[in-house]
This record gives structure tokens, sequence and C-alpha cells, in this order.
């Protein structure tokens, strides 16, 4: 008797340590380091234990039904991203599924020029598809209630990284944007425009203009100097970025005569003051940059001779000839240059 009490002790010891083994040892069987999943809102959890095998994050499918039975995890699917480590157990799997505890999204927010472009980048990160954020973005009470028109809209969006959970739904993104938008512009940021004669959105829609004009930070300021004094005189701003904007034509390299005659609101060679809307996504830098303008008499500027990337700027339309001239003749010997090596 005691032999056989023995005997079964040890069989029962030798389970609990394969019942252990099955449960908190080692069950996946990827070979990098780290495997993402996404499990889509109103899975079941056949779909997902489907899906996680598939995956190669467990490789015991009667341990996993088991465990998540015991833990009412199989009627308690949570939908997200989740990202488990390799060699991670069925325990440790079902821990986090079942506590929701999702990896967030980082959408990063660039510059961008069509509410089209924002909703697909929105859409290739989250759940959501492009058709429900586009939605809000041409709703004209959403947007109502955000201060915001069709035109306006992208205005919603400060180039920044966001932080969401992948099963976001598509208002609660807008609504993190419009949060952080709100954020942005403190009352220090709205007393700069007010001291330009401008409100958020029409420093954002400037900053917008110079951000295409320029890469180099230390003329945006000089750049937005320019339009604000055209602005106060009552010049048109004859900026050529919103001509390509107006056109949709964003590869164009050059603006010739026939660009400028193309008739939209937002080609400023047709009509006085800003367009109604952003032409892109301006960074916080240029924004900035706008607000903080030097006070100059600057009405005029274009590129440098050198090709370096900045600008010489003027007062008298006289003095701009010239520069223009000067740019226009290194120009000419450039290109001179370049047909030659092609022909070579």
């Amino acid at each position: 008797m005691k032999k056989i009490l023995l005997v079964g002790a040890f069989l029962i010891f030798v389970l609990g340590i394969i019942g252990a083994w099955l449960v908190y040892g080692s069950t996946t069987n990827f070979t990098d380091d780290k495997k993402v999943i996404f499990i889509a809102t109103g899975s079941t959890f056949n779909q997902v234990q489907q899906l996680l095998q598939q995956q190669g994050c467990i490789n015991n499918n009667k341990t996993f039904t088991w465990l998540a039975a015991y833990t009412n995890y199989n009627n308690n699917v949570k939908a997200g991203k989740y990202v488990f480590e390799k060699n991670a157990s069925v325990y440790h799997i079902l821990k986090i599924l079942k506590s929701g505890n999702q990896s967030p999204v980082k959408l990063v927010i660039n510059k961008m020029r069509l509410l089209q472009d924002v909703a697909k980048k929105i859409a290739n990160n989250f759940e959501c598809d492009s058709a429900a954020i586009m939605n809000i973005f041409t709703n004209a009470d959403s947007l109502k209630a955000m201060g915001l028109d069709s035109n306006t809209a992208i205005t919603l969006l400060i180039p920044n990284t966001y932080e969401l959970m992948w099963n976001t739904p598509a208002p609660k993104i807008i609504k993190k944007l419009y949060v952080e938008q709100q954020k942005f512009w403190t009352a220090e940021r709205k007393k700069k425009a007010a001291g330009l004669n401008l409100t958020p959105q029409q420093a954002y829609i400037l900053a917008s203009i110079v951000e295409e004009e320029t890469n180099m930070q230390a003329d945006k300021g000089k750049i937005a100097s320019v339009y604000l004094n055209r602005l106060e005189t009552g010049m048109k701003l004859g900026a050529d970025p919103t001509v390509k904007f107006a056109m949709k034509d964003f590869s164009l390299k050059r603006i010739y005569q026939k660009h400028l005659l193309y008739p939209s609101p937002y080609n400023t060679y047709q009509v006085f003051g800003l367009p109604p809307g952003p032409i892109c996504t301006p960074a916080i830098s240029t924004i900035d940059a706008v607000l903080d303008a030097p006070n100059t008499t600057y009405l005029y500027f274009v590129a440098k001779p050198d090709f370096k990337g900045y600008s010489n700027f003027a007062t008298t339309y006289t003095q701009h000839l010239q520069f223009a001239k000067d740019y226009q003749q290194a120009l000419n010997v450039l290109m001179a240059k370049k047909a030659v090596v092609s022909k070579q």
C-alpha cells in the first residue's frame, strides 16, 4: 500500500511538472525576438486561436484552449495590437490578451498636403479605414464643432508623434488630434498671432506656404515677413507653391506664366490675401518662425545663385530684379554644364 501511494505521489508530481511546463514553458515557435499580432474588433476566440497558431505564437492548442476557458478569455476577447516576446509561455500570452494590455501605435504626422493623404496614413496605422476618417473631415457638423470647415480641416494636424491604441475608433483619433491642437495653441502663441493680425488658422496657413518655400530654418522667418508685408500693403502674395496646390500638380519644378493664370481661390497670383486653407501641414518650427517673424521691409525674395538653398531678400523691385538676374544667370550656367555632362 505504501509503495502504491509513493508511486501515485510520484505520478502526480510528474504530471504537475508536465502541466507546469505546458502552462509556463515556452509555447512560441517564431524566430524573431518579438511577434506583433492584430486582433480585429469582433474577433471570436477561435479566430484569435487560429491567428496565434498561424503566427507561431502558440504550439499547443489544447493547453491554450483549456487555460483560456479556465480564465474565461474565450468569452472575453479584446481587440488590439499585441506584442509577444520570443519563448513566451501560454500563461504569459493569455495574461496579456485577457488584460487587454496593448502596445500603442505611434502615429507620426509629418508634411502632408491633402486630407486624403492624412486619411490614408491613419488607415495604414490603425484598424479604422480611410473612409471613416474622410467622413469626419467632410462632415460640416463635425468640423463646425471644432471650429473648422472643409478648407481649414487640415489645420487640425500639428506635425508630431502621437500614441494611440490600434483599435481606436476614427472619431476618437480625430478627437485626440483636436485636443493636441488645442494644447499647441497656447495663450502665448495666440497672442503672437494676434500681434501679426492673424488668427491661429491664418498663421497656420501662412506657415504652410513658408514650409513649401524653403527647407532653410534661418530663412523661414524672413520669408514670412515678406508675405506679412505684402498682406499689409495690399499686394497679392504671389506664392509659387500655392499654384502647385491649386493645380494639384506637386511635380512642377518651375512655374510659368500659363500656370499663374490657373483659376483657383488657392492661386495667390489670382486672388488677394491668404488662400482659404493650408497647402500642407507645416512643421512646428515653421509655425513658430512665422509667429516670431522679424519686422522687416522686405517685399521680395529669390534663391541665391550659389544654390545652397538660401534666399536673397529685397525691399525694392529694382533690387529684386538684380537678385533674380544673378540667380537666372547662375542657373543658365549650371544647366549648360549639365547638358555638356549628359552628352559625354
